[in-house]
């Protein structure tokens, strides 16, 4: 069984079995209750949907299920067609509609789907308004409409540009010193849309570069995950000595790698850190002077953030945890430590163009290699376990069991908001469910990799045991 319902919205492989996958009648299921759910929220409203998909092969077909079930739903469907996540927000609240579908499974592989679930400001629905979806489906307390009030569909296919024009906008993007600067970048678009809006920003951007799997065509050439393991192509073309960075994206282009002009990856978690640095840098006398990032990720940020003076909040795993902790201590800049930046300015969602941007200007004004803009930051390692789960495994067991473990030591700091993560002074670990795919994830940061992998191997010792 792969189908997940979580805070990340409808995910599962294609094909199977109803109730198991993620096949077209459970797509119609999870779209109606989705339609009933906004339309609740607006009653009396003629109500207007986005659609946007990445270029995943199965998307055709779930963005015909999708758009038709609105339709049934006597919902007006707006398709964007190829496009970005952060591209399907903005598409939300500058068409002046009421909520938008994205379908994309993010980092999964290419038999992965899902449906991604945006409110009128084009922001993931809160862990509320999700379950409340969820049991509109399970009791199927929907109605659909009759032949005189079936919506209408249109297509608009201008918000790539209007992205694009949004990002060039911000007051701290320096279009004119990126130019300057003469960058020559490889980017990898891993197949889908990145190639296709990525290109034009960077165009705008004055910067030459060289695309690698550039086609959208949803063939990912390699595990679209954009960590260290996967990134073997474009690391060794870096080798080259003929560009300045790479650039990795994911899928849906909301999550952001860099790697330096040597070849070596500049670090996933500090993508976030190195423009976080810069807008920090640049926002100095705003107050309150406040990041936030998940509970997996790097200490660095708040290290980068106390630094500047100002103060760090850690939220829970997942991107509407991240927007809703931001928003409360009313941070500058935010995200998660796989890449994702999230910049209010822009909008609350991660925008992997918004951090290339950002980047590109900081290099710019720095006038620095990307290798010794990384040296400039708090050197910590951290440690990406997983462990598969199986249908007997007691999740919940496992964490009691993980804080008992924990509970006397005095230099230990339980967090359970979020699984369980345990703060020392100088390393910590942190294990939870995954909101996307059915494994326990293990991360672990220390000073080495060494240090780092063999605590998070300590805890994945207790889930063996847990599980017999």
């Amino acid at each position: 069984m792969t189908l997940i319902k979580s805070i990340s919205g409808i995910r599962g492989t294609i094909g199977g079995p109803t109730g198991d996958t993620l096949n077209p009648l459970d797509i119609v299921k999870f779209t109606t209750a989705y339609a009933t759910f906004i339309a609740r929220q607006h009653a009396g409203k003629q109500l207007k949907i986005v659609v946007g998909r990445d270029a995943r092969i199965s998307g055709e077909m779930v963005k015909n299920v999708v758009c038709g079930t609105l339709m049934g739903m006597g919902c007006d469907v707006l398709n964007i067609g190829l496009a970005t996540t952060p591209t399907t927000e903005l598409a939300v609240t500058m068409s002046g509609a009421d909520g938008g579908i994205i379908i994309t499974a993010s980092h999964n592989p290419r038999q992965w789907n899902a449906l991604k679930l945006l409110n009128s400001h084009g922001e993931f629905l809160t862990a509320a308004d999700g379950a409340e979806v969820l049991d509109i489906a399970a009791r199927e307390d929907f109605q659909y409409a009759d032949v005189d009030q079936l919506g209408h569909y249109t297509e608009d296919h201008s918000f790539d540009d209007r992205h694009i024009e949004s990002v060039l906008a911000l007051q701290l993007v320096d279009a004119e010193a990126i130019r300057n600067a003469h960058f020559n970048v490889c980017v990898d678009t891993i197949n889908s849309v990145g190639g296709i809006i990525l290109p034009r920003l960077l165009d705008r951007l004055g910067v030459t570069y060289q695309i690698l799997n550039g086609e959208a065509n949803g063939d990912f050439a390699h595990n679209p995950e954009p960590l260290e393991k996967n990134l073997q192509g474009i690391m060794s073309e870096m080798q080259s000595g003929r560009y300045d960075l790479g650039i990795v994206v994911d899928p849906d282009v909301d999550r952001l790698a860099f790697i330096c002009e040597d070849g070596h990856m500049f670090g996933e978690e500090y993508t976030l850190v190195s423009v976080a640095d810069y807008v920090l840098e640049e926002t100095s006398n705003h107050s309150p002077l406040t990041t936030v990032s998940n509970l997996s990720s790097t200490r660095a940020l708040r290290d980068v953030t106390e630094k500047h003076g100002g103060h760090y909040a850690a939220a829970a795993v997942g991107e509407v945890n991240v927007t809703t902790k931001m928003k409360e201590v009313g941070a500058v800049i935010g995200g998660e430590g796989n890449g994702g930046v999230i910049y209010p300015e822009s909008h609350y969602g991660r925008d992997a163009l918004v951090g290339i941007a950002l980047f590109l200007t900081s290099l710019a004004k720095k006038g620095c290699k990307v290798s010794e803009l990384r040296k400039t930051f708090p050197d910590y390692q951290i440690a990406k376990n997983r462990i598969d789960l199986t249908p007997d495994t007691d999740v919940d067991a496992i964490l009691v069991k993980v804080k008992e473990m924990f509970a006397q030591d005095p230099t230990a700091q339980v967090n359970d908001i979020d699984g369980v993560k345990i703060d020392f002074p100088d390393r910590w670990v942190h294990l939870r469910k995954s909101n996307t795919e059915p494994i326990i994830r293990v991360y672990s940061e220390a000073a080495t990799m060494a240090e780092a992998d063999e605590i998070g191997k300590r805890l994945m010792n207790v889930v063996y045991e847990v599980q017999g």
